[in-house]
């Protein structure tokens, strides 16, 4: 293509659309096979990423393969490997190959998966696979539904407005929602966007395991009812961020039951540890929810974006979503040609249930159910492996996979500031090494490192690797006197 030429049918010819698909394809696949001996952690000021990317806007063409280059060479290597086994902050995005491709797919083919008329095959693979997880969570696919949305956030978002049409109507300024001090941020940006306000937010404190504590959750809708408020929904988590923990879920919905409260919970982390050996006993009561949030694109392992609302009757979510516009009275079609449009927010969607239905076929359930099991033993390993040493203490001990822990040298007579301080400039160095991605957390009030471990491809030689160099740096920290 020559620089000045325009092209305004935006188009290639068929060779160098093949040569620089196939570019493309060679860059992800050295990705996918060499992303262990690379770096995770990508470091960047705004300045530096200023200098780097700014420009005028480009008013003529560019060399297709001169665009490619640059993006490889300068901003692809900007960007923190969350596949890497060594990305233990957050929740990592730990990906697989085959669905990164059936996006490309999705994406290429650039299917609409909004209603039933623009795509058959989409809507029927989303309601398959829909079925899937309906199934696996003890939902029903008779009456049950769902979507898959962009993540954990939409799919809260989503499932707060169906409560809040449900169980209040059009008026709700007396309405009260409850929630645990551990659980996702996520919910109380919903809860503001949907119009509540602060008043009516009830944070319930959890016990010392972290857990929502049953008795101030009936205090607190007990002191509600008496002051004329109107309680409505109940959010747990099956799984928090911060700890991995399970609210107690089949108390919680006999409190719901008998309060008439609509159960939600968000299993967007945890809910996946179903398949574990013991993850049905782990999360035991997740079937009794009303609405389910859960994160494809985090502990079954697809790449991002993949949130999915579950719920036990469909009809809640058409009820909720559906408008009848007149441009599209034509594509309606019968009540069983499911227009997702109708079951959600968006009206544009990309075809996300097709990495799912790939994936999942391609390395089948009982290939997830392992590699999930095996996550939750390696963090026990993890455990194992700190309590065994005078340098380290466990905060929170494994749970669904994370586990929060402090340098904490038993011979060494530290103050908690002291503490605190050493272990967030380990945290520091060690990201300023780009060596692994290791934040911190807050626990009790204590500032402590915490690690989720879902990316099958980790191994006890990349933990211990990271912790050893995490307790050097703390050493280093004493021996300089650098705590103060």
């Amino acid at each position: 293509m020559k620089e000045n030429h325009l092209n305004p049918e935006l188009i290639l010819s068929k060779d160098d659309m093949t040569q620089y698909g196939y570019t493309i394809i060679d860059h992800i696949v050295e990705h996918f096979n060499n992303q262990d001996s690379k770096k995770p952690v990508a470091i960047a000021t705004r300045e530096e990423m200023d200098n780097l990317l700014t420009e005028d806007i480009p008013t003529n063409p560019t060399d297709p393969n001169q665009v490619l280059d640059f993006v490889m060479k300068e901003i692809i290597p900007q960007s923190t490997i969350v596949s890497h086994p060594k990305s233990f902050s957050f929740v990592p995005g730990p990906s697989n190959y085959i669905s990164a491709m059936a996006d490309t797919i999705a994406t290429g083919f650039n299917i609409f998966s909004g209603g039933w008329a623009a795509s058959p095959a989409a809507a029927e693979l989303e309601i398959l696979t829909m079925n899937w997880l309906l199934e696996i969570f003890g939902f029903g696919t008779k009456q049950g539904g769902g979507i898959f949305t962009s993540g954990g956030s939409m799919a809260n978002l989503t499932a707060l407005v169906t409560a809040r049409r449900i169980k209040c109507g059009d008026d709700f300024s007396k309405s009260v929602i409850y929630l645990s001090d551990q659980a996702h941020s996520s919910n109380i940006k919903a809860i503001k966007v949907i119009g509540f306000k602060k008043s009516q937010i009830r944070i319930i404190p959890t016990d010392l395991e972290f857990k929502m504590s049953l008795n101030k959750l009936k205090n607190a809708i007990a002191k509600d009812r008496l002051q004329g408020l109107e309680p409505f929904c109940m959010i747990a988590s099956a799984g928090t961020t911060n700890t991995g923990t399970v609210d107690p879920l089949d108390e919680i919905a006999k409190i719901c039951t008998n309060e008439k409260l609509w159960f939600h919970i968000d299993g967007a982390y945890g809910g996946a540890a179903i398949l574990a050996d013991n993850g049905k006993e782990l999360l035991k009561g997740i079937e009794k929810a009303d609405s389910l949030t859960v994160d494809p694109h985090k502990w079954f392992f697809q790449p991002y974006e993949m949130g999915c609302l579950l719920v036990k009757d469909h009809n809640w979510l058409s009820g909720t979503f559906s408008e009848k516009p007149e441009y599209l009275r034509d594509v309606e079609g019968n009540e069983s040609e499911i227009n997702f449009y109708d079951h959600g927010i968006q009206l544009t969607r990309r075809f996300r249930a097709l990495k799912f239905y790939m994936s999942l076929k391609t390395f089948g359930l009982n290939s997830f159910k392992k590699a999930i099991q095996y996550n939750i033993e390696l963090a026990e390993q993890t455990e194992n492996i700190l309590r065994k040493s005078s340098k380290w203490e466990v905060i929170s001990p494994a749970t669904l996979a994370v586990i929060n822990f402090r340098y904490h040298p038993i011979d060494k007579n530290l103050s908690e500031k002291e503490i605190d301080i050493i272990n967030q400039k380990i945290s520091e160095k060690i990201m300023n090494s780009r060596e692994a991605l290791l934040v911190t957390t807050v626990l009790l009030g204590q500032v402590v490192l915490r690690m989720c471990l879902i990316n099958p491809r980790t191994t006890i030689t990349h933990i211990t690797e990271t912790i050893e160099q995490c307790e050097l740096y703390g050493d280093a920290l004493l021996s300089l006197e650098q705590v103060n």
